[in-house]
């Protein structure tokens, strides 16, 4: 197939998936009501149908990294089936305007923070229902829920995803139900371990629900089909199950009339179909250079800067000090960006072969510039405006974007040397993914030498891992029409700095 005829199919697909998915994901909110409110500094929102009959509340929180729009799926779920429901930002998240306060490993730090912040949440939740209320949390709000219930009898029912939390006992929280991903191993082992207080003699297991929920004492393990720590939030099975389990507490219908508001696969083809868009869209670019940029090294010279600075980085940084800015983890993140960036150029100089001409840079300055520019509006269309509006708060706060900057420093060393090294004549095959698969190594090495202050990023890498495959394609693209590896190392720098410096929690100094 001629290649204009392949980029207009592409182009008539991508369309085709981003109005179907738009289609859907709006049909997802037919028939519910949203209202934004302030409770205190926190900055919720209330999801119900149009009646104005009083019904039992349920209050859901996020998890680290996480905002609102992450959770919106079991709103839209539950406020379509008769309940109200309402999300909000926790301190250091999202929209809310205070860092997070305390230390994160400390139940007498931070976490007293966000169980205050969730309770505060809670209250308001009883004025504006019939008096019932229940929680629901993810990954880090899990803990939190479970020990806000705790000190709450009248919370109805507790639904944990993917939960973790040693507060956890034989008789509290009351009913309490764990959804857990199929790919979630320990966190498996733990849900039915939580369980079996409530089973034994007999031994827990999943999808069987133990003690009475009439009398408080419930409890189940379920187990949410193909989906790990972020798409069991949008499996129709998570979905349907804390359902029917907020039914049964509340005592109301049967799971026949459960209407779930699926959402994680229109997401996805969303993006899919973004990302098919890209192809076409890089044809607008202006190309930059007569002939392949790039460093072109074969195998044989490519060994050296892709395994070196992978083992080198986390062992340089870990007697550093990298916590300089208000931001959790994330400026550690930024570091290794720029120390593997630095040992990548390093490594490229001293073998001596594929050295940017600077007489050539300085030349194509004014198209790479251009280039880049037209490559972040749309990254801004096509990426910021989808998953701020469908996955997780995406748009800065005036607060955020300090960080946003200090972040682009470290993380344009590594991007514009990690593409100059794995472009042009003559490079190795598959560089380009073998450099990404070496950094990810590298940030395992990180997090086994200092576990206990970066064992966050263990959840936040399966996004890393996301974001180098979606950005590297479309890399990939701008190359091809652009020739310079320099334009998408720039935007890409540009697009993961954004991301850190909006996701990572604020904390306070």
């Amino acid at each position: 197939m001629p290649q204009r005829m392949t980029t207009l199919v592409l182009a008539i697909m991508g369309v085709i998936a981003v109005a179907l998915a738009a289609w859907k994901l709006h049909v997802a909110r037919d028939g519910v009501v949203e209202e934004a409110v302030t409770i205190g500094h926190i900055p919720a929102t209330v999801y119900r149908t149009s009646g104005t009959e009083k019904t039992p509340v349920v209050v859901i929180a996020h998890g680290f990294a996480g905002s609102e729009p992450l959770m919106v799926s079991f709103a839209y779920t539950i406020a379509r089936n008769g309940l109200t429901a309402i999300t909000f930002d926790y301190a250091g998240h999202g929209r809310n305007p205070k860092p997070l306060s305390g230390n994160i490993t400390r139940e007498d730090g931070a976490t007293r923070t966000l169980v205050s912040e969730t309770e505060e949440v809670l209250a308001y939740a009883r004025t504006i229902g019939d008096g019932r209320v229940a929680l629901l949390g993810h990954s880090m709000a899990s803990d939190i829920i479970v020990r806000t219930a705790a000190q709450n009898p009248d919370v109805a029912a507790t639904i944990a995803i993917s939960m973790f939390s040693p507060a956890v006992t034989r008789d509290t929280p009351k009913n309490l139900l764990i959804v857990v991903g199929d790919w979630e191993g320990m966190l498996k082992t733990e849900a039915l371990r939580v369980t079996s207080l409530v089973s034994a003699p007999e031994e827990a297991k999943p999808g069987v629900t133990y003690g009475d929920i009439a009398k408080g004492t419930a409890r189940r393990a379920y187990f949410s089909s193909y989906a790990e720590h972020v798409s069991v939030l949008y499996r129709p099975e998570s979905l349907r199950e804390a359902q029917l389990w907020l039914d049964q507490a509340f005592g109301l219908r049967c799971a026949s009339k459960i209407e779930v508001a699926e959402r994680g696969i229109w997401i996805a083809l969303l993006f899919i179909g973004i990302a098919l868009l890209a192809k076409p869209l890089t044809g607008f670019l202006p190309i930059v250079s007569p002939t392949r940029a790039g460093a072109g090294l074969p195998w044989k010279d490519l060994w050296l800067p892709i395994v070196l600075p992978a083992i080198l980085t986390p062992l340089i940084l870990r007697p550093l000090p990298t916590q300089f800015l208000p931001v959790l983890v994330g400026d550690y993140l930024a570091c290794h960006f720029a120390m593997y960036g630095i040992l990548t150029a390093a490594c490229l100089w001293w073998t001596g072969k594929g050295l940017p001409n600077r007489s050539e840079i300085s030349a194509a300055a004014a198209k790479v510039a251009l280039a880049t520019a037209i490559l972040l509006a749309l990254y801004a269309i096509g990426v910021v405006w989808p998953i701020h509006a469908e996955f997780t708060n995406f748009v800065p706060t005036v607060a955020r974007l300090p960080l946003i900057l200090a972040m682009s420093a470290g993380t344009l060393i590594y991007f514009v040397a990690d593409e100059w090294l794995t472009r042009g004549e003559g490079a190795g095959r598959g560089a380009y993914f073998a450099s990404k698969v070496a950094f990810i190594v590298s940030l395992a090495i990180a997090v086994a030498l200092d576990f206990e202050r970066l064992f966050f990023l263990i959840i936040i890498v399966p996004l890393i891992v996301l974001f180098f495959v979606f950005f590297g394609l479309i890399s990939r693209w701008v190359y091809a029409r652009t020739r310079s590896p320099l334009v998408a190392g720039l935007a890409n720098a540009v697009a993961i700095a954004w991301a850190i410096g909006v996701v990572f929690p604020l904390v306070a100094a």
